[in-house]
């Protein structure tokens, strides 16, 4: 008998044969032609980085209303001749309100549980700006 059972997440997404994306049975939309696949990764990174810091300032307290960017840099991986990420550097500006006692340990806990940042092979750099 093992321990507890962890959590699991299920998603799905639809992908239409005139590009509009759609969550089973819910919303959908259509994401400009000039956004790529690598463009629409960047954007969960991002999106989750700031989900996941929302979530953890509530668990700590806090409001934080936050903006932010990526970026990244694909090319050919000497490991084994492939295309992928090889960085991928992400900026957040937040404001915490009430401020976080522990910001290091905030921004820690909030790139730790974003689950889009964990899941890729190159770990992304981040650039927290908390006022």
């Amino acid at each position: 008998m093992g321990g507890p059972r962890a959590k699991v997440f299920d998603y799905a997404v639809e992908l239409g044969v005139d590009g509009t994306l759609a969550i089973p049975d819910g919303a959908a939309f259509m994401p400009p032609s000039e956004w790529t696949a690598d463009h629409l990764l960047l954007a969960a990174l991002l999106r989750c980085s700031l989900d996941s810091l929302a979530y953890h300032a509530r668990r700590a307290g806090s409001t934080a209303r936050a903006s932010g960017s990526a970026s990244g840099r694909v090319t050919k991986r000497e490991s084994d001749g492939r295309y992928a990420f090889a960085e991928i550097d992400v900026r957040v500006e937040a404001t915490l309100e009430p401020p976080a006692a522990d910001p290091q340990a905030l921004v820690a806990k909030a790139e730790r549980d974003c689950f889009v940042g964990s899941s890729l092979t190159v770990r992304p750099r981040y650039d927290w700006q908390l006022a």
